[in-house]
């Protein structure tokens, strides 16, 4: 959507939010709304949902208190929906307030937080809609107060009046705009660099002693060149400063993208850390590892940066205007969401924090998770993508069986969209991007748009590619493709728990999350939320039981069984079972042991047109 005019004043915006830290230890923001002018029926609502997190999540169930003032006269508020109110205006009143308390107890990047020693908010869980006056500037208020003593802010909202610590006022071209950025606030590390001219701010919550900001620093910053080289090239992008926000947890992971900013979450553990006094730092970085819990977060910041281009920017034609009252489908998120997921870890190669044969253990772990999805042969990648309101943000026990990631799938479909067409020598999936870009002026589009470039740069339609890849439940051809630019693919065998076509939690006991289609635990009449307690082994007339605590006990068991199970020598098995306060014994057949793709580089070496061919450094 076209930014309108900024104006750094304060005073000329309409509509003033000012956003105060009420009580932390109830988690209540207090949430003042000016409106200068208002109509003589003035409508206001909460948005039900956050772009970039496809579910109806109801705000509004945490807004409380709300009172109407018009020229400081109380005024009746007449509530219309679940989340849309109404205030009637007496004929010639000049201004409008509102307000309310928002209790913030959601520690994730979705919603709101705050306690005594942090608060965080997205403005669509804060900032009520201001209906007919979306398009017009709008101010934020961010006030101190005992509460925030020693507290800084940090947001990608331009500042009017601001203080050293962030706290005063901000402005925003238009309510999109913001409620696009969220506000950090608390006693975070901060640290700073610039790319272009640009800076790039990074704030870090919750950090460990010993934690290495310098390096975190340096390795976004080669992310950030990476990027910036993948879309522009020299030129310079459509923004002037960008903030991370990343909130460091005992357990948690997850990310959600802005224009000019986003918020993280990780674990503390995944940070890196300083070396210890008196040791010798090494020649270079230490290496990542596709298993490094700092590798997966490094993705991360990698995959929400590319979404500054790619969904917020370039999106999808339903994504042109918000609709903030009900979900807003599309069938692309396979590629907003996909394309990204692929070139998150392939940008990290590009900026040189992981080797080639890291990154294909990143795709060989990607291909492996979808093919031990049974929801592949259900449902379109497509299909999800629309579906992603009532199937992918519902997990349930029965998701791995109807649904397919279009984030894990969608990578996929990208891989094998760049490696056809390096194989074909016309053009690379970096040029279908930027052209996207560039068709669209960095902004909406369509299939159709995808499918134009793409004859237009590969010289011939890829309508059958899409076809089979995108809108049927094929599986896609990545092995051949990737055999084809010099990988090597080879098979191993899976752990039990994919043998047996489970998906268990092991934190109290082996309770079953999920029983996959067609499996060998489905066929022994296994259910999702059943414990399994032990494993009958019966050789002719003698059974042996065995309590099992961990699925590895149970790997074992059958492991060592194997080894003399013979015709003349056999065993049958039975799994016991736990389930609503009753046991069960169910007769377990052998399961075929399953296998896991593994990727590495050819002996004769990769191809010269692949991803990996060319040093990133």
């Amino acid at each position: 959507m076209p930014k309108a005019p900024r104006s750094t004043s304060p005073q000329a915006a309409s509509v003033r939010y000012q956003v105060r830290v009420l009580n932390p230890h109830a988690h209540l923001f207090d949430v003042v709304l000016d409106i200068d002018q208002p109509a003589a029926t003035q409508t206001v609502s909460l948005p039900v949902w956050i772009p970039g997190s496809y579910l109806v999540r109801e705000f509004a169930q945490h807004l409380q208190g709300l009172e109407a003032l018009c020229d400081g006269a109380t005024a009746p508020i007449k509530q219309l929906n679940k989340n849309t109110w109404q205030v009637r205006c007496p004929k010639g009143t000049q201004a409008l307030r509102l307000q309310y308390q928002v209790y913030a107890f959601d520690a994730s990047v979705r919603t709101a937080w705050l306690t005594s020693d942090r608060a965080f908010f997205n403005g669509t869980s804060l900032c009520l809609r201001v209906h007919g006056r979306e398009a017009q500037p709008h101010s934020l208020e961010l006030p101190t107060n005992a509460h925030t003593r020693g507290w800084q802010v940090a947001t990608g909202l331009a500042p009017a009046q601001v203080a050293r610590s962030g706290f005063g006022t901000y402005v925003a071209a238009n309510y999109d705009e913001l409620v696009d950025c969220p506000v950090e606030m608390g006693a975070f590390w901060s640290g700073q660099f610039k790319v272009r001219g640009i800076s790039h701010r990074f704030v870090v919550s919750g950090a460990p002693p010993g934690f290495d900001g310098e390096r975190l620093l340096r390795d976004t910053q080669r992310i950030v060149e990476a990027e910036l080289s993948f879309w522009h090239g020299k030129e310079q992008p459509p923004f002037d400063r960008y903030v991370f926000m990343l909130n460091a947890t005992a357990d948690g992971y997850g990310g959600l993208e802005h224009r000019n900013s986003t918020a993280l979450i990780c674990q503390r553990s995944d940070l890196p850390c300083t070396l210890p006094a008196g040791t010798q730092p090494p020649a270079q970085a230490p290496e990542l590892k596709a298993t490094d819990g700092y590798t997966t977060l490094l993705g991360l910041i990698s995959h929400e940066y590319f979404h500054t281009w790619n969904v917020k920017r370039l999106r999808p034609a339903e994504f042109a205007q918000y609709d903030y009252n009900q979900e807003n489908h599309t069938q692309l998120l396979w590629l907003f969401e996909g394309f990204t997921s692929y070139y998150d870890d392939l940008l990290l190669y590009r900026a040189g924090l992981i080797d080639a044969d890291t990154h294909l253990q990143l795709i060989a772990r990607n291909i492996n998770q979808v093919n031990q999805t049974p929801g592949r042969l259900v449902q379109t990648v497509a299909q999800a993508s629309f579906d992603a309101w009532t199937r992918y943000y519902r997990i349930q026990e029965n998701t791995p069986n109807a649904t397919v990631s279009y984030y894990s799938k969608g990578a996929l479909v990208a891989l094998c969209l760049d490696l056809t067409l390096r194989a074909e020598g016309h053009t690379t999936l970096d040029a279908v991007m930027r052209a996207l870009w560039q068709r669209t002026q960095g902004g909406p589009m369509t299939e159709a748009d995808l499918l134009q470039v793409l004859k237009q740069l590969g010289k011939r339609s890829f309508a059958h590619e899409i076809a089979q890849w995108v809108h049927s439940t094929a599986d896609l051809p990545v092995q051949a493709l990737l055999q084809n630019h010099g990988v090597q693919v080879t098979q191993a065998d899976a752990p039990l728990a994919q043998s047996l076509g489970l998906r268990v939690s092991e934190a109290n006991g082996i309770v079953l999350k999920n029983v996959l289609r067609g499996s060998v635990a489905e066929a022994a009449g296994m259910a999702a939320g059943d414990e399994w307690l032990g494993l009958d082994i019966t050789q002719g007339d003698h059974t042996t039981s065995w309590r099992l605590r961990k699925l590895d006990d149970a790997a074992v068991l059958m492991r060592g069984v194997l080894h003399t199970h013979t015709k003349d020598n056999a065993h049958t098995l039975s799994a016991l079972i736990a389930r609503d306060g009753r046991i069960h014994r169910l007769p377990l057949k052998w399961p075929a042991t399953a296998q896991v793709v593994r990727l590495k580089a050819s002996t004769q070496g990769l191809g010269p047109r692949s991803p990996w061919t060319h040093n990133p450094t």
